[in-house]
């Protein structure tokens, strides 16, 4: 696998739809893909979703040479004010994936550390993933850790 030309940077509006269809390979990949949903339909939903959601979202990409082999996203979340702090957030890394024959390269590790450096460039107080457990190992060696005080509470919904 070659690591050498790569970049990780903030996705174009133009490349979405790679961006798209990079989501939907991760769900077939891991045996869930719709039935109810064509990828075409999806494609077109997921651009429109980001596209309408640039102030709150950011999608880093992983670019080998003009390919795109690799997403995150970053959710920006407010949250409320205190006397020490008027303006915070914090941030949800999410959907980071990296094409199956590009992985174990350390390639994923470049797109974290990239993403995290957005969120410090933003001034977020912190970052939170909901991780696989494949996946816990990258997220260990880029800063995470294990936080007693961060709870969940599981409503509905699907999980990935």
């Amino acid at each position: 696998m070659q690591v050498e030309n790569i970049t990780v940077r903030q996705a174009e509006p133009g490349e979405l739809g790679t961006v798209a269809e990079l989501r939907w390979r991760w769900i077939v990949e891991n045996g869930t893909a719709p039935k109810t949903l064509d990828r075409a339909d999806f494609v077109r939903h997921f651009v429109t979703w980001a596209a309408e959601n640039t102030s709150s979202h950011r999608c880093m990409v992983l670019v080998r040479d003009t390919e795109i082999i690799g997403m995150a996203w970053l959710a920006i979340l407010p949250r409320v004010p205190t006397p020490h702090a008027l303006n915070r957030a914090s941030g949800d890394l999410q959907c980071v994936y990296v094409v199956p024959e590009a992985r174990n390269t350390g390639l994923g590790g470049r797109l974290i550390d990239a993403t995290l450096s957005t969120a410090r460039a933003l001034g977020l107080e912190r970052v939170t993933v909901h991780s696989s457990s494949r996946a816990i190992p990258a997220y260990t060696r880029g800063g995470f850790e294990n936080s007693p005080r961060l709870l969940q509470a599981r409503i509905n919904g699907p999980t990935s």
